[in-house]
């Protein structure tokens, strides 16, 4: 019998997920690649693109994880679902997205598919999504062929450049899922001819176990599916598993079909075909790749006729006519049901509703109907960049029982002062193709939108990134699986405190909990920091990376010329807001546990160590004889440029010798970053803390100098507020007069992370007769940096951009409308810093709203995307923005950071108040 539909909605879900129940089981988690990830990769070199590449991958069973095509799994990773399909043209079945590797891209790897997600559930109790499938042969070798005859300073090849889309030549594929309750999910696959002619396309929904078996000796099979007999209206692909027990996958087969047996059950093993790979025998005669194999090639010995093994698949074929669509409902559950299918569609209508209530709830009032619709896919694409991700170094590299040793040059290759980092959660990742694996600061940035719709999970995000199974027992956080070692910069406290200061704010409830724990493993991360980037103990930092990629004159992830070092404005930058963020965090501790004031005494100290570190003493230039200053006691050149009126890096190398970097770009931005106010009725709880500051600034007056408006603790500003920042207000003002210039960063879409100045006039530095340079690139980069596929030399970035706004937003909480800037520089309009920061996020976010032209910016001069009823309601969420047309550039399904927008756009209605207001 059919159970009752359940009338919980999205909020109740929530409430019971926080509670245990296991709404959160299954979701969206399938990732959209696994071929060419470092997981994979058992080369000697570490060459992961060339030892598991996209040919390889429908015929090589993985190790670590598994992809498809907008599927789902449990958060194990153990059961996977996911449609796949074939056009009668394609050479291969299509399992999973075809795109450019790192090495074969001329701008790095690139997906080179076109597919949306488009609504999703905290709970992935709905979720939706659809994948635009070509009726022509897919231009595989083409592209690739096309990519390798570009240069760098050609954009890259598309997949609209080569006509499969022409005459509309395409299926539309909507994938959507529904949770009827916690263990009972059911699936409609939607698959529409919008070409001009009837088109056949053969539908396989495909639902397999990952390879668990075959790494360990001996091969313990435990997992498997098998064909239950045929019932009058669906099908029963039955399975049994050691941890998730007793499930079924009903396959519905409508009356009408020519089949009385409806859809063909196919089934075989998810085994590499070492036959095909390699020519060694295979362990078992039905492998990973026997769907491809009996369905394109006609091979009926490929699949199991016993109906049982540990992939298994459904298979229809439909010719479709022109505007044609077909249906094909699937429900899997663990409990036997007589009428799988009775109640489909009110089930499905009754989760789209839930949806739109959820977010209707949320969603602030004011919001245009095309705000409300980017708002949403924002969070869907973010819902849908959740994965599976597992990866234990230190077995990766030793190798497994029932395989042969990896090459011993592994051990002391990649990753491999890692081996304590062992991972296996469900995981925010950048992007599901490009990004496949959780990168330590785009997570940050991640987990602020999230807690817009699941401040649970955004709590458990940060948690996890400082559990010791992630954290280096040296306090280091890891950067990402190319090199965990790499230094991203440390926003992980202000994301954690955001996280905080948003639930606080949408549901009054103060997780300190939380806020507690996170706070110590931060203070261990926090010391790394100092002990292992402060190379000379003066409170200026050589974070290196710090994520801004190619933005600077070197490579500096390695080591600089003539053995130098980097003094570099960002990374000391980073450090004086982290030193905030834990003040802040240690100051709301202290609300309930006094002993926390001592804490918030040593963040206050160390930040004005960096202050003075950053700007110098005031007598201190660029010019200033190194000697002289240190006789004088300052502790570094000084950052800051007081004739550009800018913060740059400098270069100190061997023999006290010193230059400045003088490329203006986002690392002489970050310093603004650095800023906190403190309400003044909130300071006088803690007097243990303010004594202790005032008796520092009275006998440490050479640092009390840098307190700028915050000096004394009585002297509130206007707002009854008091400041710490890295530069006071006419410092201020200089930075913005650069930032808000639209000859310099300033663009119609936010701000460029480097200025346009550097056009004309790139910057250039000669040392030892070998010339580098920097040079304005608004869009793809000419540089092989980091693979060339992430551009910060002019740019548009969200997560920077958004922090600026921040920060503008904090500088006005204390400064009021008494300090005005002009923006743009040069238009005579004078603006406070918050309604500068509110022209910000309204560039910001018109990048992904109709001009008056009717055009999005980030669909570029993409014809088809802006006039296309099938198109132009769907949006893509790129990794960066060209810094004049605002065209979506990079990975482009970097919901992520990206979906930072819908947290601008909890703003709107407050931007356009004020523009009535004036």
């Amino acid at each position: 019998m059919t159970r009752p539909v359940p009338t919980k909605k999205e909020c109740d879900r929530l409430q019971e997920a926080h509670a245990g129940r296991k709404w959160r089981r299954w979701g969206t988690y399938l990732s959209l690649r696994q071929w060419g990830t470092v997981r994979e990769d058992y080369s000697a070199g570490g060459d992961a693109w060339r030892y598991l590449t996209y040919e390889d991958a429908i015929a090589r069973a993985y190790r670590w994880g598994e992809d498809g095509l907008l599927g789902i799994s449990d958060n194990r990773g153990l059961v996977h679902f996911a449609p796949a399909l074939w056009n009668e043209s394609d050479p291969i079945l299509k399992e999973r997205l075809f795109g450019l590797s790192g090495p074969e891209g001329n701008h790095g790897e690139d997906v080179k598919e076109v597919y949306y997600f488009l609504d999703g559930t905290p709970t992935h109790s709905y979720a939706k999504a659809i994948y635009k499938y070509p009726q022509r042969r897919f231009p595989c070798e083409d592209i690739r062929e096309a990519a390798a005859r570009a240069g760098r300073n050609v954009r890259e090849p598309e997949i609209w450049d080569f006509g499969v889309f022409d005459d509309d030549a395409y299926f539309d594929v909507v994938v959507e899922y529904a949770k009827v309750d916690v263990e009972d999910v059911i699936i409609r696959l939607t698959v529409t001819n919008r070409g001009r002619t009837a088109a056949p396309v053969h539908l396989l929904p495909t639902i397999w176990f990952r390879n668990t078996w075959s790494w360990q000796e001996p091969v313990l099979e435990d997992s498997f599916f098998w064909a239950e007999s045929p019932k009058r209206g669906h099908r029963t692909i039955a399975m049994q598993q050691t941890h998730l027990g007793a499930r079924r996958l009903y396959i519905e087969a409508p009356a009408h079909q020519a089949s009385e047996e409806g859809p063909e059950l196919l089934f075989t093993e998810n085994e590499t075909n070492f036959e095909l790979l390699n020519g060694t025998p295979n362990r078992t005669p039905y492998t990973k790749d026997a769907f491809h194999r009996y369905v394109i090639a006609g091979e009926t010995t490929a699949v199991n006729p016993e109906k049982r093994g540990s992939k298994a698949a459904a298979h229809v074929r439909w010719v479709l006519g022109p505007g044609e669509s077909k249906v094909m409902h699937l429900r899997f559950t663990d409990t036997r049901l007589e009428a799988p299918f009775s109640d489909i569609g009110a089930l499905f209508e009754e989760r789209i509703a839930d949806a739109n209530a959820f977010y209707d709830g949320i969603m602030p009032c004011g919001l245009s109907q095309e705000e409300r619709a980017v708002y949403r896919q924002a969070m869907a694409g973010l819902l849908w960049t959740k994965q599976f991700y597992y990866f234990d170094v230190d077995r990766w590299l030793r190798g497994d029982p029932a395989y042969p040793a990896p090459p011993p040059e592994r051990l002391n290759g990649r990753n491999n002062d890692w081996r304590s980092l062992y991972n296996s959660e469900i995981l925010s990742v950048p992007d599901k193709w490009e990004f496949p694996w959780y990168a330590a600061w785009d997570l940050a940035f991640h987990c602020v939108p999230f807690a817009l719709i699941d401040a649970e999970f955004a709590r458990t995000q940060l948690t996890l990134l400082l559990r010791e199974w992630y954290m280096h027992p040296n306090g280091r956080l890891p950067a990402y699986e190319w090199a965990f070692g790499d230094v991203n910069p440390p926003v992980h406290a202000w994301a954690a405190l955001r996280v905080y200061q948003i639930e606080r704010r949408m549901t009054g409830h103060l997780d300190r909990p939380f806020l507690e724990s996170v706070f110590h493993k931060l203070m261990l991360n926090f010391t790394w920091w100092v002990n292992r980037k402060d190379a000379d103990g003066k409170n200026v930092f050589e974070g290196g990376f710090l994520g801004l990629d190619n933005i600077g004159v070197f490579d500096r992830s390695n080591a600089l010329p003539e053995g130098g070092t980097l003094e570099q404005a960002d990374a000391t930058s980073w450090m004086g807001m982290y030193c905030l963020n834990l003040l802040s965090m240690s100051l709301e501790l202290a609300r309930e546990n006094p002993s926390y004031q001592d804490v918030a005494n040593k963040y206050f100290e160390h930040f004005l160590y960096i202050a003075r570190a950053m700007n110098g003493n005031p007598s201190s230039r660029f010019g200033k004889d190194k000697k002289k200053a240190m006789k004088e006691g300052e502790d570094s050149v000084c950052l800051w440029d007081e004739e550009d009126g800018f913060f740059y890096d400098v270069l100190r190398l061997p023999g006290n010798q010193y230059a400045p970097l003088k490329v203006r770009s986002m690392v002489g931005i970050i310093p603004l970053f650095a800023v906190e106010t403190v309400d003044d009725e909130l300071l006088q709880q803690f007097p243990a803390f303010v004594k202790r500051v005032r008796w520092f600034v009275v006998n440490r007056p050479e640092l009390g100098a840098y307190l700028a408006q915050f000096q004394g603790f009585g002297q509130a500003g206007p707002g009854g507020r008091h400041i710490l920042s890295l530069v006071g207000p006419e410092r201020l003002v200089r930075i913005l007069r650069r930032v808000l210039d639209e000859n310099e960063f300033l663009s119609p879409y936010g701000i460029r992370s480097l200025s346009r100045v550097h056009r004309d006039k790139p910057y250039s530095l000669a040392i030892n007769g070998a010339m580098h340079q920097v040079a304005y690139e608004p869009g793809e980069s000419g540089s092989g940096l980091f693979g060339g596929n992430s551009n910060w030399r002019g740019p548009i970035w969200f997560p920077v951009n958004y922090l600026l706004i921040e920060a503008l937003q904090k500088y006005h909480h204390f400064y009021g409308d008494e300090l005005k800037v002009e923006c743009p520089t040069g238009s005579g309009k004078w603006m406070n810093l918050w309604d500068v920061s509110s022209e910000l996020s309204r560039r910001l976010a018109s990048l992904f709203l109709r001009g008056k032209d009717g055009r999005r910016p980030i669909d570029g001069s993409q014809e088809k995307l802006e006039r296309d009823p099938h198109f132009r309601d769907y949006l893509i969420f790129p990794e960066y923005f060209h810094g004049d047309t605002g065209a979506g550039l990079g990975a482009n399904h970097q919901t992520g950071w990206t979906a930072l927008v819908a947290k601008l756009l909890q703003q709107s209605p407050l931007w356009r108040e004020r523009e009535k207001e004036k």
